[in-house]
């Protein structure tokens, strides 16, 4: 039997495959059973943040593996402190609770969020806001807090206690609280799965005053946009937001299953012993991993992010068959006049790989691509756009 063949009988018919099995890689470029190379754009849907078999990344993941592999948190680790102080130490945050994905660390902000609430405001201050065409992950309570009906649709009733309001729509917001307490508010600066919309900054300065005159605390969904994606170490930096919370995962690590709930100094107490936990929260290799990638995230890396988005944008903006370009740093979504999975399978079948989000060609390539690759793939797109 093939790959496909025993995919197809053993594993969970969750996935809408592509026909490509990946076997090896290096950096932007991955390869499949067949020898056929292809620029990966996608990085596992913002995962591996510096590639496929990061030297750097390897070398820590090895070196860890041969010391202890996993204890449970009732013990004290070195990488696991350690990354929660250089994660701090970045942000201007104060704790740091450690989790396996991001829908983990949105279920621990929104536990964060309404602990405080109720401590603050009392027992009925539970309901947590967010936008509509938000992803928030896919437990029942973070698809409760995804403002997107058709995941809801299979899988009712979901958790009680969310609201959605319309992005950038502040009165809508504003109404909703008139006759609703609010425990806290949750957003993506970037709604990623929403179609790659990017918040507006006046938006963002009115909602960053609202929480603060009404202490709100204020979550932001750093899964897909955080660890350097949008060209600061998270998005938020790029609008001077004050987050009370910040969740992330996804690049976190650079391919291993680490998420991270970031607490202020408002929140940092909030959750005390027994109030929540994980088995493999804060695995010693997982944050090994995290911090080589962290580590190299600097300035220079994200100038060098911020630099590829503009070409990005300039190549595309009018370019024919091309409707729009929205997005952030590398986490880019572009609007074709074809259909964007027909793109999408057009580029593969010409060594670029791409995703979706909605109707548009979603593009999250590892951070360090090289730009002679990236202007490939660039040529690529634009030819699988008008063919």
């Amino acid at each position: 039997m093939s790959i496909t063949d025993i995919d197809q009988k053993y594993v969970a018919g969750t996935y809408k495959r592509f026909p490509v099995e990946i076997i090896s890689g290096k950096g932007s470029v991955v390869k499949d059973t067949n020898g056929k190379e292809y620029i990966d754009l996608g990085s596992g849907i913002a995962v591996t943040s510096f590639g496929i078999a990061d030297e750097q990344w390897q070398e820590a993941v090895k070196d860890q593996i041969e010391k202890v592999q996993h204890t449970s948190n009732l013990y004290y680790t070195e990488p696991c402190v350690k990354l929660a102080q250089m994660l701090c130490e970045r942000t201007g945050m104060k704790k740091v609770f450690f989790s396996n994905s991001g829908a983990e660390a949105n279920e621990c902000a929104i536990k964060v969020a309404r602990k405080y609430s109720a401590e603050k405001k009392g027992p009925d201050c539970f309901t947590i806001v967010t936008l509509r065409n938000s992803f928030h992950g896919r437990t029942l309570t973070t698809l409760a807090a995804t403002g997107q009906d058709h995941f809801h649709e299979l899988f009712q009733p979901l958790t009680p206690g969310f609201e959605h309001v319309d992005a950038n729509d502040i009165e809508q917001l504003k109404k909703l609280a008139e006759t609703t307490q609010i425990a806290g508010i949750m957003i993506e600066c970037v709604q990623g799965e929403g179609g790659v919309n990017t918040l507006e900054k006046e938006y963002l300065e009115a909602l960053s005053q609202f929480v603060k005159e009404n202490d709100i605390p204020l979550i932001i969904d750093e899964v897909q946009t955080g660890n350097g994606r949008t060209g600061e170490l998270y998005a938020y930096m790029n609008f001077a937001l004050e987050p009370d919370i910040v969740s992330t995962a996804k690049g976190l690590a650079g391919g291993l299953p680490m998420g991270a709930t970031l607490m202020n100094e408002k929140m940092q107490d909030i959750l005390g012993a027994g109030d929540h936990g994980s088995t493999f929260g804060g695995n010693p290799v997982c944050a090994a991993a995290a911090i080589s990638i962290i580590s190299r995230i600097d300035r220079e890396l994200l100038d060098q992010v911020k630099a590829k988005s503009a070409f990005i944008f300039q190549s595309f903006e009018g370019a024919p068959g091309i409707e729009s370009v929205s997005g952030l740093g590398l986490m880019i979504g572009i609007k074709t006049e074809k259909p964007a999975g027909e793109v999408v399978a057009a580029c593969m079948e010409k060594g670029v790989l791409c995703l979706t989000a909605k109707d548009k060609v979603r593009l999250l390539p590892a951070l360090n691509i090289p730009m002679v690759v990236l202007e490939k793939a660039v040529e690529v797109i634009k030819e699988a756009a008008v063919s």
